[in-house]
């Protein structure tokens, strides 16, 4: 997964549907003021319900199961063929994955006995991107390059959440402005290494939204229809997100984040001053109780939103999801990032906008999920 940009559509194709399946929307420029409450659900089935063969991670909710693995194939830079049988992830075939068994109790175990239940130690925190941890400190050919410094700002002199936010929203236009969009259809290229693929990105207020990426396969779609986001590849049935995901793409939803920015989260922090691109930020903490923060960056000197920092939890450790907005362009009298790179630890991928149109009519259609393909006769339904 560290290392897919290959000359090939498949690997583009592989790329990118790892990434949507992650919960990553195209666009982390806006949430209304229900966002991130999550709409009620049943009871969630346990890993063991869902999936065969299951033996450690047995009471956790099953819509965390994959994001686990996603966290082991990123903390030690494999795919998922390298534990599991392709096809038949149920079987034991592999010995990496009777090991990995024994990784992750040891894991727990540590945590528990340690450090009074705190998942303070993680898959990365021994294989830093390797299969083979390094037991043995390593003798450099060269004399290491110094840390680059970052400048500390005495609190005291740091601005306050509010006013960043404010400006922020002016800086877009002012809150009336922002408020008049009711829809925005955006054309563009998605660009991962030296391949590129078409993409459309449609959004309709208040919470709808849909990013078609045009692969030379067939269409891969991320989207949130308003009450549940959903995802599609080619050559796989569209499928709901999980909680994780949704409140990834929930937060990408929606037209009006600046605006409700205040509403959206409970508590801001204004933690530090960073070099974002050789340009100074100031970094806002974001918090919400019971969920990881999410880490906004704001231009010191433009007020623009530059950077978003969110994370996915897992029962291993919480995925990391940055995006980087850039080329702000004026748009129907509202600024709008016509660039953001979307980065994991799998790799990442750039969306340029070449036509973008606001308030035009976009079909409620556009944003339902597709029914499964039929059952052929004599065939089991999945």
């Amino acid at each position: 997964m560290r290392r897919i940009f290959r000359q090939s559509s498949v690997a583009l194709i592989v790329f990118v549907f790892s990434l949507i399946l992650a919960g990553v929307g195209a666009c982390g420029q806006s949430a209304s003021s229900t966002a991130l409450q999550a709409a009620p659900t049943q009871t969630p089935k346990m890993a063991e319900q869902v999936f065969k063969n299951i033996q450690v991670l047995k009471g956790v909710p099953a819509d965390q199961v994959i994001p686990a693995m996603q966290f082991i194939a990123a903390s030690l830079g494999v795919e998922c063929e390298f534990c599991h049988v392709r096809n038949a992830f149920e079987k034991d075939d592999k010995d990496e994955k009777v090991t990995a068994r024994k990784m992750m109790q040891m894991m727990f175990t540590a945590n528990k006995e340690t450090f009074e239940g705190k998942r303070e130690v993680t898959c990365y925190t021994c294989h830093r991107g390797s299969t083979d941890p390094v037991g043995t400190p390593v003798i450099f050919e060269s004399e290491p390059k110094p840390a680059t410094e970052v400048a500390a700002v005495p609190s005291e002199n740091l601005p306050k959440a509010d006013q960043l936010i404010d400006k922020y929203v002016e800086t877009l236009g002012g809150k009336d402005a922002i408020l008049k969009i009711t829809s925005r259809v955006e054309k563009g290229t998605l660009i991962a290494g030296e391949m590129k693929a078409p993409v459309d990105v449609y959004a309709k207020a208040p919470d709808r939204r849909i990013a078609i990426v045009h692969m030379p396969g067939g269409d891969s779609s991320t989207a949130f229809d308003g009450h549940v986001g959903w995802l599609s590849a080619p050559g796989r049935p569209a499928r709901e997100m999980s909680a994780a995901e949704t409140d990834n793409v929930r937060m990408d939803a929606e037209l009006f984040f600046a605006t409700d920015l205040k509403q959206l989260f409970h508590s801001f922090r204004v933690r530090s001053q960073e070099k974002i691109n050789d340009r100074d930020a100031y970094v806002v903490f974001a918090f919400n109780e019971g969920k990881p923060p999410v880490k906004l960056y704001f231009d010191a000197q433009s007020g623009l939103l530059v950077r978003l920092m969110r994370y996915v939890d897992t029962p291993l450790g919480s995925n990391p999801t940055q995006i980087d907005f850039a080329d702000y362009r004026d748009a129907g009298g509202v600024k709008v990032p016509y660039r953001w790179t979307i980065a994991r630890p799998s790799g990442r991928f750039t969306i340029q906008i070449e036509e973008l149109h606001q308030n035009v009519p976009v079909d409620d259609s556009k944003f339902v999920m597709p029914p499964p393909p039929p059952v052929a006769a004599g065939q089991k339904s999945p």
